[in-house]
This record gives C-alpha cells, sequence and structure tokens, in this order.
C-alpha cells in the first residue's frame, strides 16, 4: 500500500479547523469507517495514521496560512471523549516496522506543537471535554496548557501498560515526568492505573493544569485562550501565505518535485536525492518574499523535502542508504538565508527556519544510512550544507573529473551564520557542535572560516567532510561505500546510527526517539505484547495475556 502525505482542509475526513481572529480551535472528529487501511474502525476518536497526517497538515497551515493565529484550542466533537489514543487493532494487525513508523510520525507532530508554542507565539491549549486516554492524553501533554472537564467521569491515562502490554508510544512518560514535573512515584501508579485520574487529584498530581464543571466549560475554555493569546507576539492583522499543493510526479523509479528529486536504485538498495539551489538572485527584501510566498525557494524546497523524506521512510523500506547531493550556486543558498536571518523578527522569515529546522530533524531521525557526494556543481552551502552535516559520512572530490568536464570549477563548501544556531538537533546542539563536541579548537577553527569557500583540501583538514578522494580513486570509494552499507545488518545499522548521531546532552526529544523509541521497539518485538498470547494480541477478546515471568 502506498501512503501520501500530502492533503488539504478540503479533504480532511477526522479533523475541522476554524480560526476566528487570534483564535484557532482544531476539533478532532474521527470518521470511524475512515481507516487508512481496512480491518479496523476508528471508534471513540481513535487514531491511525491517516488521522494524524492530517493533524500534521492541519498544525502547518496554522502556522503559515494563519499568523493572526495566537492559540490553538484542541478538543473533541465527540460526546464524553476526548481521544481513546491509537486504534488497539490497527496497531495489534501492524508489521512491526509499520508501527515504529507510525509512533515516529506522531512523535514529530506532537514536537511540532510543542515547537510552535515555544517559538511561533502559536500556544496549543488541550480542551479535553471528556477522556483522554493512551495517545490522546499524549496528543494534551504536547499542548502547554491542559484542561479537563470536572464531570466525575473524565480522566486522563496511560494505560497502554496494564492493558496492552507495551509502553505509551508518543512521548507520554517522558513529558509526564520531565515535562509536567510529576513525581516519579506518583508517574509510576498513574501508568500502571488502566482507569486514569480526573478531577482535583489530576491537578494535585499535575496531571493536567484545571479540572472545570461542564456548566463553566466553554466560558472558561474561552477566558483560559484568550489570556494566551494576549501573552503572544504573533502579528496582528498580517496576511498569510497559502501552501499551494505540491508538484510532485512519483514513478517506480524516481520521485521529482520543482527542487528535490530522488532516483530509486533497488538493486542497489539506495536511493540517490538531489536538492537544487535556487535558480534566481534572492528577492530584494522581506516584502517580496512575503509575495512568493510559498514559491520562496527556502520555503518550497523545505516542503519538498520534508515530504520526500516522509514518502521514502514509509514507502520504501528496503532502500536502506540514502546518497545526497545537491546543485546550484552556492552564492545564492547563502543570500537566500541571509535575507531569512537578517529578518528573523518578521514571522514568515521565523517560520520558514523553523520549518527547515523540523524537516533536518526529521531527517535525524530517519532510519537510514546517509552520504553526502561533494562533486563540481554542487551547493552545499549554508542551509544546504545541514545536509551534509546530517550525513553519516561525506565524500568532497578533491578538483574535478577530468575526464567529464576538465574545466569545472571544483567543488567548494561553505559554513555561515545559518549552521551556528538556528538549525539546531534534537540534543539541543547545531551540527557542527555536536560534529566537533569535545573540541572547542576545531569547532572555533571552523567557524574562523565562515562564508569562506573550501575546497576538499580545506574541508578535510578542518574535519567538515570524511574523505576528500581525486577523481581516480571517486568511483571505486563511492561504490565500496554503498555496497558495503548494503550488506550490513539493517538492524545494527540502525542502532549504530542513532547512537553517533546524538552524542552530547539529553532532552525531551533525544529521549523519545532514543530511550523510550529502543524500549518501546524493543517490547513490541517481544512475545508478551505481541505474540499470539501476548496482551496487544489478547486485548478486546477477554482473555487475559500469557506472560512470560521472566524479567530481562
Amino acid at each position: 500500500m502506498h501512503v501520501e502525505f500530502r492533503t488539504d482542509p478540503a479533504r480532511y475526513r477526522h479533523w475541522r479547523v476554524e480560526a476566528r481572529g487570534p483564535v484557532a480551535t482544531l476539533t478532532m472528529d474521527v470518521d470511524e469507517q475512515g481507516g487508512l487501511v481496512p480491518g479496523y474502525e476508528l471508534k471513540l476518536n481513535s487514531y491511525d495514521l491517516g488521522v494524524d497526517i492530517e493533524l500534521y497538515d492541519a498544525v502547518q497551515r496554522l502556522r503559515f496560512e494563519h499568523p493572526e493565529v495566537r492559540t490553538v484550542v484542541v478538543t473533541s466533537g465527540k460526546e464524553k471523549i476526548f481521544c481513546a489514543g491509537a486504534n488497539i487493532r490497527m496497531l495489534a494487525a501492524s508489521e512491526h516496522a509499520w508501527k515504529v513508523n507510525f509512533c515516529k510520525f506522531t512523535n514529530e507532530t506532537r514536537n511540532g506543537i510543542e515547537d510552535a508554542t515555544a517559538n511561533s507565539g502559536q500556544t496549543y491549549l488541550a480542551a479535553c471535554n471528556g477522556t483522554a486516554s493512551g495517545g490522546g492524553y499524549e496528543l494534551a501533554l504536547a499542548c502547554d496548557h491542559i484542561m479537563l472537564v470536572d464531570d466525575r467521569s473524565s480522566t486522563v491515562s496511560l494505560p497502554e501498560l496494564p492493558l496492552l502490554g507495551v509502553l505509551p508510544g508518543t512521548g507520554g512518560l517522558t513529558r509526564v515526568t520531565d515535562k509536567r514535573h510529576v513525581r516519579r512515584d506518583r508517574a509510576d501508579y498513574f501508568a500502571t492505573k488502566a482507569e486514569g485520574l480526573g478531577g482535583k487529584k489530576a491537578v494535585a498530581w499535575r496531571l493536567v493544569d484545571e479540572a472545570v464543571s461542564r456548566t463553566a466549560w466553554d466560558a472558561t475554555v474561552a477566558e483560559r485562550a484568550a489570556e494566551l493569546a494576549a501573552r503572544s507576539t504573533r502579528p496582528a492583522g498580517a496576511q498569510g501565505v497559502a501552501l499551494t499543493p505540491l508538484d510532485k510526479t512519483r514513478t517506480g523509479s524516481e520521485i521529482a518535485y520543482r527542487y528535490v528529486t530522488a532516483e530509486l536504485d533497488r538493486e542497489a538498495a539506495a536511493v540517490e536525492i538531489t536538492v537544487a539551489g535556487p535558480s534566481a538572485d534572492a528577492p530584494e527584501d522581506i516584502a517580496a518574499v512575503h509575495a512568493q510566498g510559498a514559491g520562496f525557494w527556502s520555503l518550497a524546497m523545505t516542503r519538498e523535502l520534508d515530504d520526500l523524506v516522509l514518502d521514502l521512510r514509509t514507502n520504501e523500506p528496503s532502500l536502506g542508504t540514502w546518497i545526497l547531493r545537491t546543485a546550484g550556486d552556492p552564492r545564492k543558498v547563502l543570500d537566500h538565508d541571509r535575507l531569512l536571518l537578517d529578518n528573523a523578527s518578521d514571522w514568515l522569515a521565523n517560520e520558514i527556519v523553523l520549518y527547515l529546522k523540523r524537516t533536518l530533524k526529521r531527517l535525524d531521525v530517519t532510519s537510514r544510512s546517509m552520504i553526502a557526494l561533494i562533486e563540481p556543481g554542487s551547493c552545499f552551502a549554508g542551509s544546504l550544507l545541514e545536509l551534509a552535516l546530517a550525513a553519516d559520512r561525506s565524500y568532497h572530490l578533491e578538483g574535478v573529473f577530468e575526464d567529464i568536464d576538465p574545466d569545472a570549477e571544483p567543488a567548494t563548501i561553505a559554513v555561515d551564520a545559518m549552521n551556528l544556531g538556528p538549525l539546531p538537533m534534537g540534543n539541543g546542539l547545531t551540527r557542527l557542535e555536536t560534529r566537533f563536541l569535545g573540541d572547542d579548537e576545531g569547532l572555533a577553527a571552523v567557524r574562523d572560516a565562515a562564508a569562506k569557500p573550501l575546497d576538499a583540501g580545506d574541508a578535510e583538514r578542518l574535519g567538515l567532510v570524511t574523505f576528500a578522494p581525486d577523481d581516480i580513486d571517486w568511483d571505486e570509494e563511492v561504490r565500496i561505500a554503498v555496497e558495503e552499507r548494503a550488506g550490513f545488518s539493517p538492524d545494527a545499522l540502525t542502532g549504530l546510527e542513532a547512537n553517533h548521531r546524538f552524542p552530547g546532552p539529553e532532552t525531551l526529544e533525544t529521549k523519545i526517539f532514543g530511550r523510550l523509541t529502543a524500549w518501546q521497539n524493543w517490547i513490541f518485538n517481544r512475545p508478551n505484547a505481541s505474540g499470539p498470547d501476548g496482551a496487544l494480541r489478547r486485548y478486546g477478546t477477554g482473555r487475559r495475556a500469557d506472560f512470560d515471568r521472566k524479567r530481562v
């Protein structure tokens, strides 16, 4: 089955978006018969990947198309239920890889919600007008403020462990302790109590911010939304930018957009991705960026790369090595970058940089080997240099391909302001800081070389590339690297790469994508969860799981 991530509000089946001045309401009203694949019903506002694809699109559109919105109220269109979380029948019937990719995407969407609150002045408020369980409560946890209706029946809960023998898959355990600062003994009790907690006790334990009676519900939600909106710095009266449909073509061997292309080499189990730099000079000023809207290169390229990563990750799991190239004029890339950074106080410039940051983070947590090839005609500079810095290995051609184009200009790379702060990884460090962790002198030397074109020798000396072969050795070294990767265990490579990509500080994000996800993946594979007698398979049958009681 092919999954498509492009959608728009006219095609939503599960969400309604209503923007009224500074407050937007995002209402979850899942179509029970609207599952992405056959075999289950989405009862009780439970969700699958299709539901979350719409949520991701809505969050993106609120940021770009509605700069006037300062508070987003997330609520339910169902009676007495906020959201029952991920659909259990879907999870039980899904292959392991599907479950993992599903959880990864939902985590990224929740991180995007938190990013909007932290960096865009668009605060999310969870108005839980009924029970929020499992992934439903995890959706609420991504919001900055959680309100729960106090009707003696509605609760919040993380029932995955007692009911299903797994862990909450969308960051719930981490956010309860690290974000909401619930005491660990209380968090332990909460995560083993299937029915959850509600009312004053949920407030006292910091699981929610306030419990409100049904009679005062509507007025209190409106009041709180207005209070949050008053704190925002989002511009009043600004004109949004329409996220127009992406121009995408897909065949069995190629995925192509305007600036991004991917050639699928199934025999080599690889994808050759090329990101083209801007064809025109940067606009004169930020007003011209607004006029170009979704056609502005930085935004258009980021949207295309984002969609490609999601497409390949979901639909092409056997293509395990991604070869990253760029093509274009480095100067034009840097000029586009500088225009955004020089206008950082402009809401659209800010949103474009934040979107690029989130897309590169999506690349960081993707379980594919990435090799960057820096060749004549490439433009690994500024924002596009981040692709090479995200790669597990990089090759920079020394000189030119003498037999192909001896008169070509040798490839250079360039570090600039975009690499020195605006695009942090999930560990809170830039890719340069991560690369030179513990090597302050090396990092300082790279900073001193900022804005200078660096040839292969300079790049290798500064530690910015892995190897700098000449044209005699180039083809052989690249071939061996790609073939070698295809011969290794994909599981071992995923673990290796994930460990090497995130040295340094542990953050909420690295815990969710590293520690929590690793345990969840292991548990998903264990018979106690997914075996024929496991809790995930037995759920809803009236039969208790038959556990292997040995602790591992």
